[in-house]
């Protein structure tokens, strides 16, 4: 029962956390008039997938690890959206 209930709060945290980011980069393609970056979130939801994958498959995996481990997989795709890109390419000129 323990290792189904931290599936199940992993996959909420991973759903929670792909949303922030579809809101985030919806609001900031919005005022820039850009495109949304589909393929940067399609990509957030399979490496959710298989962390939730893995994380069922593997039971020594905490859930702070898989959770913190998607946490920084998203940083690093936000990291290569448009928006990002423009706002530090803006922060080094």
């Amino acid at each position: 029962m323990k290792k189904h209930l931290t599936t199940i709060i992993t996959a909420i945290a991973v759903i929670l956390i792909t949303a922030t980011f579809g809101i985030a980069e919806g609001m900031a393609t919005a005022n820039a008039g850009a495109s949304f970056p589909y393929f940067h979130l399609g990509s957030l939801i399979i490496g959710g997938l298989t962390i939730v994958s893995l994380q069922q498959k593997y039971p020594k995996l905490r859930m702070s690890e898989t959770v913190g481990s998607f946490a920084l997989y998203t940083v690093l795709v936000a990291l290569f959206t448009s928006p990002v890109a423009e706002f530090i390419k803006g922060l080094i000129s």
